[in-house]
């Protein structure tokens, strides 16, 4: 599945003309149920944090996730799967859409049951590093009664619902949407993830 990035040259056409796509082949199901499982003990073991709302405050009413992020340099076998693979859809963005992604972060994310993250914009008031937004999904047999869907709102007013089910991979120009994170009745795992610039911010002051 892995050895062709057919996907990502479609993920690059969608995000040039849409601005967002869902992309469904990024990991092998081996891989996705060890980044779950990896994901749900880090949880467990009470290694993941209450995650801030961008401006360094905790404010569980608007967002209610925990997150443990990503060591470059000290992965572990299943993130480094990942990492790679959005490495590899990091340099394909770059040559198709010229976006000058120079790296990534990205952290696990879990929402216990009713959890939210109220309508937000990933781009930070005070940096323009993240280019794009990637929500990669965990949670096996999701179903529309579990709730818990990213609500995408468009330009033309009308929003997209996405369920966070396993596998699949949401991009989206961070600039761009204002989303959310809406309720859900079992536990919602994913990984988050910005592909980033340079920051025009920081090198014209």
């Amino acid at each position: 599945m892995n050895s062709g990035n057919s996907s990502f040259h479609a993920a690059a056409d969608a995000l040039a003309s849409d601005g967002w796509c869902v992309v469904h082949d990024l990991l092998e199901p081996a891989q996705i149920r060890a980044l779950a499982a990896e994901c749900a003990a880090l949880h467990d073991a009470g290694q993941l944090q209450p995650a801030g709302t961008g401006i360094g405050q905790l404010d569980a009413t608007r967002r209610g996730d925990r997150t443990r992020w990503f060591a470059e340099g000290a992965m572990s076998v299943p993130q480094q799967a990942f990492a790679d693979r959005i490495d590899v859809l990091r340099g394909v963005l770059n040559r198709e859409l010229m976006l000058g992604l120079v790296e990534y972060e990205a952290h696990y994310a879990v929402y216990r049951p009713g959890a939210r993250y109220a309508r937000h914009r990933d781009r930070l008031r005070h940096s323009d590093a993240r280019v794009v937004s990637a929500v990669f999904y965990l949670n096996e047999d999701w179903r529309e009664v579990d709730g818990g869907a990213l609500r995408l709102y468009l330009a033309d007013g009308s929003s997209r619902d996405i369920l966070p089910q396993a596998g699949k991979l949401l991009l989206f120009l961070s600039a761009r949407f204002e989303h959310e994170v809406l309720p859900a009745r079992r536990d919602r795992m994913s990984i988050a993830c910005w592909m980033r610039q340079r920051s025009l911010a920081a090198t014209n002051p």
